[in-house]
């Protein structure tokens, strides 16, 4: 595993670049698509949002200022992405934001990637019936294993507002479990 800073200097460095991007992608493709995948739920989707988030790096590299880490940095293009992936999709369909997060949280029940059991399906809708920014918050430190302190960098907020956000969302989910699960008992 390449040294943040040394894969930073080579994609950086047009005759490094390629190598060094195939490095990056080597590195990060699975904790970016799982970071998309419990934003857009759908495989395919979590891929061509990973697919786009690579791209949006390699264009961008040479923007990177190094002021705060290159997982950070890609992170929030992830987290860009997925939001405008979801919010694109939504208008395509011509419905709301609310309506397209349900429909990919009952596309999950045909998921062949999706393993999870009725409980799992339940604690999915309970995300997707969260608001948008409650949801990338809960679903990347829950899932993400993020620190407030990296979600802030990631973010660009205060780690009091993100434990507030997220300990509301905690809430609003036990809730939201709790009272599908006596519905199905």
């Amino acid at each position: 595993m390449v040294e943040e800073k040394e894969l930073v200097t080579a994609l950086q460095t047009e005759a490094e670049k390629e190598a060094a991007f195939r490095e990056l992608v080597s590195q990060y493709k699975e904790r970016l698509y799982w970071q998309i995948r419990t934003m857009v739920l759908d495989h395919d989707d979590a891929d061509d949002v990973l697919q786009n988030t690579f791209i949006k790096v390699f264009r961008n590299i040479n923007s990177f200022k190094g002021d705060s880490k290159l997982h950070t940095w890609m992170y929030r293009i992830a987290a860009n992405e997925s939001i405008t992936f979801l919010n694109k999709k939504a208008k395509q369909n011509n419905i709301s934001l609310d309506n397209e997060k349900s429909n990919a949280v009952r596309s999950l029940e045909s998921d062949v990637y999706f393993e999870g059991d009725k409980i799992q399906l339940i604690f999915q809708k309970a995300i997707a019936a969260l608001p948008e920014r409650q949801q990338l918050i809960f679903t990347m430190k829950y899932f993400g294993n993020h620190t407030f302190e990296e979600l802030s960098e990631i973010l660009d907020t205060t780690v009091g507002g993100l434990k507030s956000s997220y300990h509301i969302a905690v809430k609003k989910i036990t809730e939201f479990v709790k009272t599908e699960n006596e519905t199905f008992s």
